[in-house]
């Protein structure tokens, strides 16, 4: 969401309609122009390209740990409020490793949603803990804003991040000038130069 604006800016006379949601659209439809997708992907006759990755950690404000305490070990979560996303794909739960072992814990909480941001401003207003993205909350653990909890039980899972559209000669060039502006904002210099598009590739589902 932060990169919208200077996309508006550099390209004006684009209309950018954002859909957050944990719905699966269908893009070869024309349900929507460029879709953002995190995770593995499926066979599919979309076209992809790879925008990066990210972990993801364990997050409350100092003002929630002053009220609740800090979790020490993942089990100590059974007793916070923890934050989670809504998808119905997905269970409650959240990855552990502890002594070389994975392992999955059901976490519970008084707030659930579907997406990464909205989790991020419920944990910096001090409502619970949550787990997500790195790329959502590394500018306020930076500031202090947020402190990441149980890192010494991170399992380090990687998701792989793609855009995926209707690919070919015929593809809009708005769509062709959005998802090049995602892949040069979002990815390392030295890796954007090489993206590569990939067709077939793939959605999630």
């Amino acid at each position: 969401m932060p990169l919208i604006g200077a996309f508006v800016a550099r390209y004006p006379q684009i209309l950018v309609d954002i859909n957050l949601t944990d719905t699966v659209v269908d893009v070869a439809a024309g349900q929507a122009d460029v879709a953002i997708r995190f995770g593995p992907l499926l066979d599919s006759p979309l076209t992809a390209r790879r925008l990066g990755e990210t972990g993801r950690t364990i997050v409350a404000s100092p003002a929630y740990l002053a009220r609740r305490g800090v979790p020490r070990v993942p089990e100590d979560l059974h007793q916070h409020d923890c934050l989670n996303f809504n998808f119905r794909r997905l269970e409650p739960v959240w990855p552990f490793r502890r002594d070389g072992r994975d392992y999955a814990l059901t976490v519970r909480g008084p707030v659930e949603a579907n997406n990464g941001e909205s989790l991020t401003q419920l944990a910096l207003a001090g409502v619970g803990v949550t787990r997500v993205g790195n790329f959502s909350v590394a500018d306020a653990i930076a500031k202090g804003e947020l402190v990441p909890l149980l890192e010494d039980f991170n399992p380090g899972d990687r998701e792989p991040i793609h855009a995926v559209f209707v690919g070919g000669a015929s593809v809009p060039a708005r769509v062709r000038v959005f998802v090049d502006f995602l892949v040069d904002q979002l990815r390392p210099r030295s890796v954007a130069r090489d993206a590569t598009e990939v067709a077939p590739s793939a959605e999630t589902g």
